[in-house]
């Protein structure tokens, strides 16, 4: 029968598979977007936090309208606007048009997954089979993360960085084209449920100023009145995003959940989680093809070992909490993160991978998956039934906006650092070296903070729904 659970459940993995699938690629086209496009240092990175920013932003009101709306509607929609949004970013002719596209791509996003894992929902029975269905879906997801950096070296080095992108359009428009034939189609049943769009405009525009200060902060320095202006703005719209939070009747954050203190832990721990993950991987695709001359096939190769350490964390670590509850294995992925990126801070233009770099890639991965899983448990685990998914909607956005806030701060610091080297007569490649080297120092060190927020976040043993939950979340 066409219109089967199983079928259903097909549908949406390819369709999640490709959004998890389009962040890893993208970080090893990078370079080849920089010299393709002419993007400046400190611009470059937009093209992830532009994404980012808007998934990240707009993810609790896509989960919201899809309520609403209609599950499959927004999905399909969703779906339709980041094929489209994918077409116009591998036809992009300007670093403005890349940027653009990839907000809307982001957007896309956080129309399509949110809707997405609802079906997935309301289509598996509570209990054995949607457990089984949330854990199919979670591997999926991570293996689109692993074999991103492979797939974009590929793609890369054979096609251009333009396909990167325009490789997601047929698989949209498949998708599209069979999810009436065999999703259903689904709404909450309580129709009284309204959109919080100034939330979601407040609280995404108020971290846009904030990420786009500590950006203008490194050409023109930290006291600028441009500056200044930009996060005085920031702080004006956070506290207004807030306001509204508390008084609308349906928020788009409920900031009742954060009596949870598993929730408010789970949502830093995330967010400093996205930090250290979106800078690192950042500066190192970088630098192992802009120092290390690496090819893209190479760099994303030299990254696999660090995708399949982190599947290995995921399972490891829904193991353990089981077994010792959710800070014990929180503060042993921040430890180590830690340790690793400080690792990979040691590497140099021509040291060898194999001592330098992959004994790093491989702790880190086994790390971040640490610390996604135990906080993902974390945040659903003190709410009522009913509000778990708000509160893994609430997580997964703090990964996304952290992650951005953080890539900002590291590569901020990062260039500074190389601009100052070369100033005091350092050649370019070892200007480099010493920008990317203080860029993973900064991660280690918003991964230490994360170990502070560890040993403060509470002890908690799931339950096997929650375990499932947290995987499909993750």
């Amino acid at each position: 029968m066409l219109r089967s659970r199983w079928s259903t459940l097909a549908v949406l993995s390819v369709a999640q598979f490709m959004v998890v699938l389009d962040v890893t690629i993208v970080n090893v086209a990078l370079p080849d977007i920089r010299a393709g496009l002419g993007f400046s240092a400190e611009d470059l990175q937009w093209v992830i936090s532009a994404y980012t920013l808007l998934f990240g932003g707009f993810l609790l009101l896509g989960g919201r309208a899809a309520d609403l709306l209609g599950r499959r509607r927004l999905f399909i929609a969703g779906l339709a606007i980041f094929g489209i949004a994918s077409l116009a970013a591998g036809l992009s002719w300007s670093p403005g048009s890349l940027i653009a596209a990839r907000a809307v791509q982001g957007l896309g996003g956080a129309l399509l997954s949110p809707a997405a894992l609802s079906i997935l929902t309301v289509t598996f029975a509570h209990g054995r089979e949607r457990n089984i269905a949330m854990g199919v879906w979670g591997a999926l997801a991570g293996l689109g993360g692993t074999l991103g950096v492979v797939a974009g070296g590929v793609i890369v080095d054979a096609l251009g960085w333009e396909w990167v992108f325009i490789v997601n359009v047929p698989v949209a428009l498949a998708v599209v084209a069979i999810t009436p034939l065999i999703v259903r189609e689904s709404r909450a049943p309580e129709a009284a449920r309204g959109f919080d769009l100034a939330g979601a405009l407040l609280g995404t525009a108020g971290v846009l100023a904030l990420v786009f200060g500590v950006i203008r902060a490194e050409p023109l320095g930290w006291g600028d009145p441009e500056v200044l202006g930009l996060f005085a703005g920031a702080a004006a719209l956070l506290a207004a995003f807030i306001a509204v939070e508390a008084r609308v009747a349906s928020p788009l954050v409920p900031l009742r959940l954060f009596r949870s203190r598993g929730l408010t832990t789970a949502s830093l721990g995330l967010g400093l989680n996205g930090s250290a993950f979106l800078g690192m991987f950042f500066l190192t695709a970088i630098f192992l093809q802009g120092v290390r001359g690496e090819s893209a096939l190479s760099a994303g190769l030299e990254f696999l070992p660090m995708g399949i350490a982190a599947i290995a964390g995921a399972t490891v670590a829904s193991a353990l909490v089981t077994r010792i509850g959710t800070r014990p294995v929180f503060v042993s992925g921040s430890l180590f993160n830690v340790v690793a990126l400080w690792m990979i801070s040691r590497a140099g233009a021509d040291g060898s991978y194999l001592t330098e770099l992959m004994p790093g890639f491989i702790l880190f991965g086994f790390g971040i998956t640490q610390v996604a899983v135990s906080n993902q448990i974390a945040a659903i685990a003190e709410v009522r039934h009913e509000e778990a998914g708000a509160a893994s909607g609430v997580v997964t956005a703090a990964f996304q906006i952290g992650g951005a806030l953080g890539l900002a701060v590291i590569t901020t610091l990062a260039n500074s650092r190389t601009v100052d080297a070369v100033a005091h007569g350092a050649s370019q490649s070892s200007a480099l070296v010493e920008g990317f080297q203080h860029g993973l120092v900064i991660a280690a060190v918003m991964a230490a903070a994360n170990l502070l927020v560890a040993l403060a976040s509470p002890r908690i043993a799931p339950t096997a729904e929650q375990l499932a939950e947290a995987a499909a979340a993750a």
